[in-house]
């Protein structure tokens, strides 16, 4: 179903207005709130960079926000060559980091392992589902490529190897990034910093070693929050050219882009990079995240039984088995996402609920209309 709106395309066609709805509004949300988050850590490299500026972290982010907001609104060429540059950067700069580490000899040597012992409490299932949740977080926003569905000449063919090239892709510098920090530092010395590249370069590079990695984090952040930005004015547009929201987010500027949908969008976003830090945006976006696959997964099981003859270019391996195992793992994690983080969990939810009076409001209207 090549058609803009993202997840809650097939979500709204498997059960309805309302859930798909809630499915759109979460969606957006999930992205809001990792934008939002992205600003931040810019606003934090940045202050690394000049330092100044770390008391200054919320203006900071709105700054970097507003910069991204204006590249968007001029057209769709314009954000998408610097998303393309950016993302060419951004890997080009994860690998050199990468064979840097793995390659040139420190001049300065990393801390001895420490041979003390230390009691550790063993830990609880909500704390294994906190740091489960920044790994969850971590992969967010592999499914984006389907927002540009309608915009893509060849969707049949790019948006899976899209998707999975992706995702084995990023799996792969994961897995180099700690191999090559595991190789440089000891493990005490990686959990007690924030930076551990930074530290590993700086026993390289010296003091210059930590400024290298701050610009290229910051590079990275900001194309990584360009990408959200891009993402967010397109699935309330959706949203509003299906009727599921008030039609003036569907107007579209000279440059092609939904600049109303993208100014609404920004205004939350905004908003959010002065309700909290880094932890708490990042935990909020994983779960809107994990919501709105658990109603997207939940989708494909309703489509298969409402249209059965629908064409279906590929196939959902090992159906219902497999998907099934997905979403009940999916809908358990989102329960104990919620639960072990009971103020994150309150604000989700109250986000998610501002989308009920919308929805009521609509389906009146187009009752009026009928």
């Amino acid at each position: 179903m090549p058609k803009a709106g993202g997840l809650f395309v097939p979500v709204r066609l498997a059960f309805g207005n309302a859930i798909g709805l809630l499915a759109g509004w979460t969606d957006w949300l999930s992205y809001v709130a990792g934008a939002a988050m992205l600003a931040v850590v810019s606003a934090e490299f940045f202050a690394l960079l000049v330092p100044a500026a770390n008391d200054h972290i919320a203006i900071t982010a709105t700054g970097v926000a507003l910069g991204s907001m204006l590249l968007n609104y001029f057209g769709v060429k314009e954000g998408a060559a610097f998303q393309l540059i950016g993302s060419l950067l951004k890997a080009s700069f994860l690998f050199a980091i990468i064979a840097i580490i793995f390659l040139v000899e420190p001049t300065k040597p990393a801390a001895p392992q420490s041979t003390l012992t230390e009691t550790v409490e063993p830990l609880g299932l909500f704390a294994i589902v906190a740091a489960y949740q920044l790994v969850y977080g971590a992969f967010a926003g592999w499914t984006a490529p389907v927002n540009f569905s309608e915009e893509d000449v060849n969707t049949s063919r790019n948006l899976p190897r899209g998707l999975f090239l992706s995702l084995l892709t990023i799996t792969g510098v994961y897995f180099l990034v700690n191999a090559s920090l595991l190789s440089a530092l000891p493990v005490e010395q990686m959990r007690a910093s924030e930076l551990p590249v930074a530290v590993a370069l700086e026993n390289i590079f010296g003091a210059t070693g930590g400024k290298i990695v701050a610009g290229g984090a910051l590079l990275l952040a900001a194309s990584c929050m360009n990408s959200s930005v891009m993402v967010m004015p397109r699935i309330i547009y959706g949203l509003g050219r299906d009727g599921l929201f008030p039609n003036v987010v569907t107007k579209v500027n000279r440059g092609g882009t939904p600049h109303v949908a993208l100014l609404c969008s920004m205004a939350l976003m905004i908003a959010l990079v002065f309700t909290g830090g880094f932890d708490f945006l990042f935990r909020l976006m994983g779960a809107l995240t994990i919501l709105i696959l658990v109603l997207y997964q939940a989708s494909l099981f309703g489509l298969r039984r409402k249209f059965p003859n629908l064409e279906r270019p590929y196939r959902a391996r090992l159906y219902p088995w497999l998907p099934a195992a997905v979403l009940v793992l999916d809908a358990v994690l989102l329960v104990l996402f919620v639960t072990s983080d009971f103020f994150g969990g309150a604000v989700m939810l109250g986000l998610v609920a501002i989308c009920l009076p919308i929805g009521h409001y609509l389906a009146r209207e187009r009752g009026k209309a009928s």
